[in-house]
């Protein structure tokens, strides 16, 4: 009897086990808005318990025991779904499970350089993207501008163009500043001669997103976007108030206060920026010459929107900065007085524009938008018996109206947009100018089929002084796979000579002659780029994703500075022969749990046509990057950062060596306020240990040509309080 009751019992218990083992839930976990598989999302059962969505979004769980289970879904950048199911489970598998963006996220992931409503993974046109959680992390590293956030992307490089002013100007894939196009909120409010400090005026605390576009862009926002464009987005007010303060202090003697409020209330929001900045002069390699300039920073940028119904706002944004820069020989910043023996080049500025924007939105499909806006420029570089005064007034306006259905839309527009420059003092050298071009343009996105997009555009620009430009464009997109995409695309541009340039700019305009600028034919363009995008899950918990990009860019007419004459003068002259740029830029992303490594690399091949198809100075051929991030969300971020720069040619083409700069950042949030620590460049990489500089007795330290950090190791820390 006991036997038999023991028999009894183990077959329950087999039953029991086979039941649990033979149980099986399988889901498909889908994108709620275009039913794409989300790959790598997770399926969250208990403790040591989940699985992860392949290449179809399709994830398995297995062994589960009879009863009723409550799973967690989630995936980045999407609203988390907890849902029960009772086991055994007898309704068809896979269960479809439709993700819904999170709100924070989606807003992120608009991007607003192309001027269409599709998320990024649908636009033909390539676009690489930094978001809040970047641009945080690149706000603590260089609080008071955003040369850093610009820095560390793949196939950019920031060129200092002044020792003394600590100047730098952005190159995209090897070609000079002048031909990127710098915008705010769809503003083109940094050109001409308000680009010269553009880079280092721009505090990042307020921004949303940043979004680049590398190649010809002139389709939409017309003569200068050769390089391609950077499109800064600022934070826009919410139902939730917002305010965050920034204060940072460095081992160099900089000292940052950002600060920043946005609020909503009915019709009516509003966003205010304030920042404040304030460096020491300071000596990295004990030269009594400043590797970074005494300086006074104030920014003030208030906006103010407005909504009378639901498809109309107004948007009125100003700004202000007010900025004076000392450099050169220690002895001449603490007395402010330039001498015969020392060495003072005094930077002033003063930068104030407005923003007006209209915009009437009747669905995703149709809108209308009007802008304008007015910035005035005012700069003085002043040094030992000589001075370089100038003020620039440039106007934007603009129209767009945007039309058809989600597979085939249009945008159409105009645009007038004038510069005006005006040499305070000038003598017989007067370097002023004029420039005014009108433009419409036509854009077309048609969604050819599952797998391919097409976008087309064409641009038609009438200059003052330089005649009609046609820009034709194209990019098309195929989607060969869920986790597999290819993207090309390539167009025409122009860019009008000015005497603003990095060679002008080292200069500080000195012997400058510009008598024949309206003499010299436009710059032309033509280039291309063709990239592929790959992105898996491997097992559970790694995700892997790599894109691929080959570029190609040719300039016609060149401008370049031709001199010094005998009499010390410089000219612009257009140059016989062509300069192009050619290359690739890999990118490489692993995550694993709370770790994400990224590698890049960038091969930048620029050649002077023009010059023996030499490579232009001062242009790494070779650029790897490497950062590994670890991130608890809304408690730790902490990186390590590695980044080589190959060999370079000097002007002279003798050859400097190849280094590595490596920093460490820690920050640790709490509930309302952050602390961080960072150890930028801990490696103290610069040029003078590479070479002998010993600018302390030098009259011109402008010579010096610039190809490795001057400022060494430096140490800042601070607190974010966010409310």
């Amino acid at each position: 009897m006991n036997t038999r009751k023991a028999l009894i019992a183990l077959c329950g218990m087999l039953a029991s086990v086979l039941s649990w083992a033979q149980n099986s839930l399988s889901f498909r976990i889908l994108d709620a808005d275009h039913n794409e598989p989300l790959i790598g999302a997770t399926v969250y059962a208990g403790p040591n318990k989940g699985a992860i969505a392949d290449i179809n979004g399709e994830a398995t769980l297995t062994n589960l025991p009879n009863g009723t289970i409550k799973l967690r879904f989630s995936f980045v950048g999407y609203e988390t779904q907890t849902l029960s199911f009772s086991i055994p489970y007898t309704g068809d598998q896979p269960i479809r499970i439709l993700m819904e963006h999170h709100e924070e996220e989606m807003e992120e992931m608009v991007v607003t350089a192309t001027r269409t409503s599709r998320s990024i993974e649908d636009i033909p046109t390539r676009i690489e993207f930094l978001g809040m959680e970047e641009l945080q992390e690149k706000a603590v590293m260089r609080s008071a501008n955003i040369a850093m956030l610009l820095r560390e992307s793949t196939g950019i490089q920031m060129q200092v163009t002044s020792p003394s002013s600590a100047n730098q100007s952005i190159r995209i894939q090897g070609l000079d500043g002048r031909y990127t196009q710098l915008m705010k909120d769809g503003f083109p409010l940094y050109s001409g001669f308000s680009g010269g400090l553009s880079i280092m005026q721009i505090p990042p605390l307020d921004l949303r997103q940043v979004e680049v576009i590398k190649g010809s862009n002139s389709t939409l926002y017309g003569g200068g976007a050769i390089a391609g464009l950077v499109n800064l987005v600022s934070i826009r007010p919410e139902a939730e108030a917002l305010t965050k303060i920034m204060m940072d202090q460095t081992s160099a003697g900089g000292t940052t206060l950002n600060a920043f409020h946005a609020s909503e209330d009915g019709r009516w929001s509003y966003t205010l920026f304030g920042s404040a900045h304030r460096q020491t002069a300071y000596d990295a390699n004990d030269d009594n010459f400043s590797d970074l300039p005494e300086t006074r920073s104030i920014t003030l940028n208030p906006t103010l929107f407005f909504k009378p119904s639901e498809t109309d706002e107004f948007r009125l944004a100003l700004n202000g900065t007010f900025e004076d820069r000392w450099g050169g020989n220690l002895t001449a910043v603490d007395n402010r007085e330039p001498s015969a023996q020392n060495y003072l080049q005094e930077n002033e500025s003063r930068r104030m524009s407005y923003q007006l924007s209209y915009t009437k939105t009747w669905d995703e499909n149709r809108r209308l938008s009007i802008k304008n806006s007015l910035l005035h420029f005012d700069r003085g570089i002043h040094q030992y018996q000589y001075g370089f005064d100038g003020e620039q007034i440039a106007t934007f306006s603009e129209a767009t109206y945007s039309f058809g259905q989600s597979r085939s839309s249009w945008l159409v527009g105009m645009n007038i947009y004038s510069d005006r420059f005006n040499e305070s003092h000038a003598n017989n050298n007067d370097r002023s100018y004029s420039q005014f071009t009108a433009g419409v343009f036509v854009q077309q996105n048609t969604q050819l089929s599952d797998f391919w997009s097409l976008e087309t555009g064409l641009r038609l620009d009438q200059s003052k002084n330089y005649g009609l430009q046609t820009l034709p464009r194209l990019s098309l997109m195929y989607k060969a796979h869920p986790k597999l995409t290819f993207r090309a695309g390539g167009g025409l541009g122009y860019k009008l000579p000015s005497i603003f340039t990095e060679d002008t700019e080292r200069l500080s305009f000195q012997g400058l002659e510009s008598f024949n600028l309206n003499n010299l034919d436009a710059e032309q363009s033509y280039g291309g780029n063709f990239d592929i995008n790959y992105k898996t899950a491997i097992g559970n918990e790694w995700t892997f994703s790599v894109n691929q990009l080959f570029y190609y860019t040719q300039l016609n007419n060149p401008v370049v500075l031709s001199g010094p004459s005998i009499e010390g003068t410089y000219t612009f002259q257009n140059a016989n022969g062509n300069l192009s740029s050619k290359g690739l830029e890999t990118n490489l992303k692993l995550t694993y749990q709370d770790f994400k490594l990224f590698v890049n690399y960038a091969l930048i091949d620029t050649e002077l046509g023009y010059n023996a198809d030499l490579q232009k100075p001062l242009t790494a051929k070779h650029n790897i990057g490497a950062v590994l991030v670890y991130e608890e969300h809304e408690k730790w971020r902490i990186g390590l950062e590695s980044y080589y720069t190959g060999k370079q040619f000097r002007n002279d083409y003798s050859q400097t060596d190849d280094y590595w700069i490596v920093g460490f950042m820690a920050l640790r949030k709490f509930e309302r306020i952050s602390l961080y620590l960072n150890f930028e460049n801990f490696s103290d990489t610069r040029q003078s240990r590479f070479e002998n500089i010993n600018l302390s007795n030098s009259m011109n330290p402008e010579a010096l040509e610039v190809w490795a950090p001057m400022d060494g190791f430096i140490v800042n820390g601070g607190i974010i309080l966010e409310f």
